[in-house]
C-alpha cells in the first residue's frame, strides 16, 4: 500500500531560536540545516531577515549550499497596515532572501486585528491578498501561517475562515493553522482542521505548541483530520513550552500511521539528529523524550529487564533500531542477577549465573548503592567496578598528589589552580593548568598530565557535568554524587564517584572517564588486530 506523503516543516531556526537559553550562530545553522537535509526534511524555515542581520548573512550563505531534500523558506510578515507591498522594507527583505519558498504569517483572530496591530478588519483582509499575490507573482512558492487561528475560530468562525479565504484569493500554496497559544484540545483541533480541510481546494498545514502538554496529539489529530503538512521543531524546543517535537510527530506517524514523512532509510537518523541538533544548540536533550531519548528504551525493574529479554516487544512498543536509538539496562539493585550477569560476561564469558563472582559482584553493588552510589546512569564505572573485581584491570596511571588553589576575585575568568602529579609508565609527571572552578582546573591539569603518554585522550571533553548531594541532613558535610558525561565525538559514557568532598568526588569520575577511554581504545585495537589477522 502506498503511503500518503507528509510533509515535515522544520522552525528549529526560527521558532526554536526564540526559546529561553537558544542563541544561534551563523555557523550553527548552518550544520543544523544540512543535518535536517540530510534527515530528509521537507521544509525548513530558516529565519526572518527583515529582523536581524544575522539571519541576512545566513541567507547569503546558505545560496552555496546543494541541498537534497529540503526547500529552504524565509519566514516574515504580511505588509503593513495601509502601506502599498512593494514599499514595506519587511517584504523586499524577504525577496532579497532569494529562498525557494516564502512562510507569511497574519491575523486570523478579530481580536489581534483591531487591538494589537490596531487596523480594520477588510484592512487586514487586504494585506493577506496583496502580500500572498505579490510573492505569487515573484515565483515563489507560498506558504500562508495562519496565526491564532483555534482561538480566532472560537472567538470568530466566520472572520477566521475570511482571512484563509483571503489568503486563497492571493494564490497561496498552503493553509498552516496555527496553534499559537498552546492550549487546545485534540478533539478540537480535529474538528476545526476536518471543516478548513473540507472547505479549501489547497494544502493545509498545522503549527502546534505545547503550552497545554498535547501539541503531538493536536499534530496528530490534524493530520488526521487532513493536513498534510506538519510544523515544528525538531526537538521541540520554542517559545514558551515549546513548539511540537517533530521527532515524536515522525516517528509515531510513520510507524504506527503508515505516512511517509521522511524517506525510509532514514528512520535510523532519528536520535542521531537529535543529539546533534541538540549538541550544536547548546543544550541537553530530555533524556526521557520518546523514542530519541537516552531513558526511552531504558530498563531498570528486574521483572521488566527478564521480560524484555525474553520478548523485546512485551516491553517495548517499537524497536529502538528502528529509530537509532538502543536498549539500555539500568544498573542498580532491582535490576535481578541475570542482568548483573549479562555485564559481567562480557568481560569474563565463563561466569555462571550461581558464581561466587556473580553473587560478590551483587553483593558489593547493593553496599556501593546503599552508600549513595548510582550507576543505573554510569554503566561505565559499573564496568570497571566489575574488572576490578574480576582482576581484569590494570590501573594506566597512579596519582601522587593533588592540590587544588582558589582564587578570589578571578582572573579573566580562571578562578582555580590545580597541580598534579602522577606516575605514568614508571615515569612522574607534575602539571599545573588554571581553570573555571576547581574540577575545570582538575580537569585540565590531568588531560595535560596524560596527553603526551596517551595521545587519543586530546580528543575527548566533557559534555555534562552533574552533582547530586545524597544525604542533606548532614548539611555542609553530606556526601555528593558526581556524574561526569564524557564524549570523543562519536561515542558517549558517564561515569560516577562519590565522597563528603565534592572535589574528591569529581576526582573519582574523571579518573574512571579516562581509563574507560583508555580500556576501550585497547580494546578497539585488539579487534583491528583480529580482524586483519583473519583478512591475511
Amino acid at each position: 500500500m502506498t503511503k500518503e506523503k507528509i510533509e515535515v516543516f522544520d522552525s528549529t531556526l526560527r521558532d526554536g531560536a526564540q526559546a529561553e537559553g537558544i542563541s544561534f550562530s551563523v555557523e550553527d545553522k548552518l550544520k543544523i540545516v544540512k543535518a535536517l537535509d540530510a534527515l530528509g526534511i521537507s521544509y525548513i524555515e530558516a529565519g526572518n531577515p527583515g529582523s536581524n542581520p544575522k539571519d541576512l548573512e545566513f541567507f547569503e550563505r546558505v545560496r552555496g549550499m546543494k541541498l537534497v531534500n529540503a526547500k529552504l523558506t524565509a519566514f516574515g510578515s504580511t505588509r503593513r497596515p495601509d502601506t502599498p507591498v512593494e514599499e514595506d522594507s519587511n517584504v523586499q527583505s524577504l525577496l532579497e532572501a532569494n529562498s525557494e519558498v516564502i512562510t507569511i504569517f497574519g491575523k486570523s483572530w478579530d481580536f489581534h486585528v483591531t487591538e494589537i496591530i490596531k487596523t480594520t478588519l477588510d484592512e487586514n483582509l487586504n494585506m493577506i491578498t496583496d502580500t500572498i499575490s505579490y510573492f505569487k507573482s515573484k515565483g515563489k512558492e507560498v506558504i500562508f501561517d495562519a496565526e491564532h487561528f483555534f482561538d480566532g475560530y472560537k472567538s470568530n468562525a466566520q472572520y477566521a475562515m475570511k482571512a484563509l479565504e483571503a489568503a486563497v484569493k492571493g494564490g497561496v500554496d498552503w493553509l498552516v493553522l496555527c496553534e499559537t497559544n498552546g492550549g487546545a484540545f485534540p478533539d478540537d483541533v480535529y474538528n476545526v482542521t476536518k471543516t478548513v480541510c473540507d472547505k479549501f481546494p489547497v494544502k493545509i498545514g498545522i503549527h502546534c505548541h505545547n503550552d497545554g502538554g498535547m501539541a503531538v496529539a493536536n499534530t496528530i489529530m490534524a493530520v488526521k483530520a487532513g493536513a498534510t503538512q506538519v510544523q515544528g521543531t525538531y526537538i521541540g524546543f520554542g517559545e514558551r513550552c515549546g513548539n511540537v517535537n517533530l521527532s515524536t510527530v515522525i516517528a509515531n506517524l510513520q510507524l504506527k500511521r503508515n505516512y511517509q514523512c521522511i524517506p525510509s532509510n532514514q528512520l535510523m537518523n532519528l536520535t542521531p539528529t537529535a543529539r546533534f541538533v541538540a549538541e550544536v544548540s547548546n543544550i541537553s536533550l530530555n533524556e526521557r523524550e520518546p523514542y530519541i531519548g537516552n531513558s526511552a528504551f531504558a530498563h531498570k525493574g528486574g521483572m521488566h529487564i527478564d521480560g524484555v529479554m525474553k520478548a523485546n516487544h512485551s516491553f517495548e512498543h517499537v524497536n529502538p533500531d528502528k529509530v537509532g536509538n538502543e536498549r539500555r539496562i539500568l544498573m542498580s539493585e532491582v535490576s535481578g542477577k541475570t542482568t548483573i550477569l549479562s555485564k559481567i560476561q562480557k568481560i569474563n564469558p565463563n561466569i555462571k549465573k550461581n558464581s561466587l563472582e556473580t553473587q560478590e559482584i551483587m553483593n558489593c553493588l547493593k553496599k556501593l548503592e546503599h552508600e549513595g552510589y548510582q550507576f543505573e546512569g554510569a554503566e561505565s564505572s559499573f564496568e570497571l567496578m566489575i574488572r576490578k573485581h574480576l582482576g581484569k584491570y590494570k590501573p594506566f596511571f597512579q596519582l601522587k598528589h593533588y592540590k587544588i588553589i582558589g582564587e578570589q576575585p578571578s582572573q579573566d575568568g580562571d578562578s582555580s589552580t590545580a597541580v598534579v602529579k602522577l606516575t605514568v609508565e614508571g615515569k612522574d609527571a607534575l602539571t599545573v593548568a588554571e581553570g573555571n572552578g576547581p574540577v575545570n582546573a582538575l580537569d585540565k591539569a590531568l588531560r595535560k598530565a596524560l596527553e603526551e603518554f596517551y595521545p587519543v585522550l586530546k580528543e575527548v571533553y566533557l559534555s555534562d557535568y552533574k552533582v547530586r548531594v545524597v544525604d542533606t541532613k548532614k548539611a555542609t558535610g553530606a556526601r555528593v554524587r558526581v556524574l561526569i558525561e564524557s564524549t570523543d565525538g562519536h561515542d558517549v559514557w558517564t561515569t560516577v564517584g562519590l565522597s563528603t568532598d565534592i572535589i574528591e568526588a569529581s576526582w573519582i569520575a574523571l579518573v574512571d572517564s579516562i581509563e574507560y577511554k583508555l580500556l576501550k581504545e585497547i580494546e578497539k585495537k585488539a579487534n583491528i588486530y583480529l580482524v586483519e589477522q583473519r583478512i591475511n
